[in-house]
């Protein structure tokens, strides 16, 4: 091996190039790599690369992001190479790291606990109020649902919406923060000025990173109303939009069944605003009726892959029908 390296071209390629020289023809060169994220099986990609035989190779390829879907900031990947000869010589290259970094801007960073925070815009004093603001996120979510990182997380802070959009592939055009649960990633757009949209996303998107840590299985992943509940009334109080989108939705009885909440919620803005408000209420309804313990029971038999229905019956003894009329009688009562 003459020659082993890799550029970054963030958010949207990766370019790996080798030199080779044997002293007969070249006849098998692989690129191997694994991403650092969450996984049900250690999983090795690997690529075949086509080329002329010969004794010297200089070869590159590129995984081209925009065909398979991107990677978060600060996400990280370890690669080798295997090179094989006419002769059945065999090598195999050190694995090299790499850490796919958004080079556009010079990041600053701040770590506490298991919580490292990068920004770019805004001096120390923006960056220490929103650690602070994971770090109680953190002891309130833990207070009231017994749910703790379980690892590291990065979280990156971006100047505005457009500077984040800029860091992902085919953004939707609302987005204002993501939570890259698998990567243990957060990356949120939050100018120094917005501060108090910002704490508030903040805790939504590490609540997720948390929840996800703690429920990760092979075989079934968490009802969406739990999943943005516990998100939502992690923030504290819930905003005037979801109280008033409630009520209205009480007093018309157009309330939203609890299983059609288990699935995603809708793209229209006002039965959107509804799923997010019930999913707070029953988070609520269920933290405040059954207590943290029933909460952290509830994570833990999702993790080992329980259904709905199942994981509702074995912790509280109703089903989600069951959920769905204890708490409709809940909130009509308010």
């Amino acid at each position: 091996i003459l020659d082993s390296s890799v550029q970054l071209e963030f958010p949207t390629k990766l370019n790996f190039s080798l030199s080779a020289r044997s002293n007969v023809n070249i006849t098998d060169i692989r690129l191997h790599y694994i991403v650092d994220q969450l996984s049900y099986a250690k999983v090795t990609s690997e690529v075949y690369i086509d080329f002329v035989p010969a004794t010297t190779a200089d070869t590159s390829w590129t995984w081209d992001m925009r065909k398979t879907g991107g990677l978060p900031p600060g996400s990280r990947l370890e690669y080798w190479w295997t090179v094989k000869d006419a002769e059945g010589n065999k090598i195999e290259t050190l694995p090299a790291q790499v850490q796919f970094d958004d080079t556009r801007y010079s990041w600053h960073s701040l770590t506490e606990g298991k919580v490292t925070l990068y920004w770019y815009q805004g001096d120390e004093s923006f960056a220490r109020e929103l650690m602070a603001t994971a770090q109680e996120a953190l002891a309130r979510l833990a207070e009231d649902t017994g749910a703790y990182l379980e690892k590291p997380v990065k979280a990156y802070i971006y100047a505005n919406a457009q500077d984040l959009q800029g860091s992902m592939i085919y953004p939707q055009e609302w987005t204002g923060g993501a939570a890259f649960t698998r990567h243990g990633i957060i990356a949120i757009g939050i100018a120094p000025n917005n501060l108090t949209w910002g704490k508030r996303a903040m805790t939504h998107e590490l609540t997720h990173l948390v929840i996800h840590q703690m429920t990760f299985n092979p075989y079934n992943d968490l009802p969406n109303w739990l999943d943005e509940g516990l998100a939502v009334y992690n923030e504290g109080a819930p905003s005037s939009q979801f109280t008033t989108r409630l009520n209205e939705a009480i007093a018309e009885g157009s309330l939203i069944s609890v299983r059609s909440l288990s699935s995603p919620f809708s793209a229209y803005s006002e039965q959107s605003i509804l799923a997010y408000a019930q999913s707070y209420s029953l988070v609520e309804f269920l933290i405040s009726n059954y207590g943290s313990d029933k909460m952290l029971e509830l994570l833990n038999t999702f993790r080992q892959g329980s259904s709905y229905d199942g994981a509702l019956e074995k912790v509280y003894g109703f089903d989600v029908d069951g959920l769905n009329a204890l708490w409709r009688e809940y909130v009509t009562k308010q």
